[in-house]
Parts: structure tokens; sequence; C-alpha cells
């Protein structure tokens, strides 16, 4: 799969893993790194459901997002980066589809 960032920040943080450990600590690194790994070895979003942890969209004011599970509470949160978005006949999110990936960043999305 194909894996932008948000920012040129964000790029730089997620390719040096001594930044990573510097800002989360290693065993946060550890799981960034794999679950970004995870992701460039996909051929599709689908290939996500069969991996260890969790890989699921966001709902409410986060909508359009996903979020794939790093060491609780953090998150891997990203979006869709294929244009248009891959979409089924129901309108949902066609995970089949999806060959490209937005990065926005490392959360806790239940603050």
């Amino acid at each position: 799969m194909e894996i932008t960032f948000d920012t040129n920040r964000l790029r730089e943080e997620c390719s040096s893993f001594r930044l990573l450990v510097k800002r989360y600590g290693e065993r946060q690194a550890k799981k960034i790194r794999q679950r970004l790994d995870d992701l460039r070895a996909a051929a599709a979003l689908e290939d996500m459901r069969y991996i260890g942890g969790r890989c699921h969209e966001l709902k409410g004011d986060r909508q359009g997002q996903l979020s794939l599970d790093l060491v609780h509470p953090y998150r891997l949160i990203f979006e869709v980066a294929n244009e248009p978005v891959p979409r089924k006949p129901d309108g949902g999110l066609d995970w089949k589809q999806v060959t490209a990936v937005r990065i926005l960043g490392v959360e806790d999305t239940h603050e």
C-alpha cells in the first residue's frame, strides 16, 4: 500500500526510529514501525483486517478517519488517500479497493 503523511514533520518522525523513541518511548516506537510496515506490505486496506490488532473506521467528528491499535491507549490515525475514495454501492468504504493512505498522527482517541 502507498503511504503518505499529513505533514513533513510526521513523515520525518516516522522515518526515524530514534525520533520515534524520543517522542513515544521504545515500546510504542516499535509498535508504530510495525504498523507502518504492515500497511506498506498490504496490497489493500482489507488485508489489515487479518493482522493482529484492530483496524477500524472512526465515527462522529472523526468520520472519514481510521485507526490501528498501538500500545493502549494510543492509535495510529489515518485516512484513505485514494482519489476518489473507493465506495461500495451502499456508500460504505470499499476496503478491498483502498491502496493508499495518509497518516495523520498518533493519538489517544478516547481523551
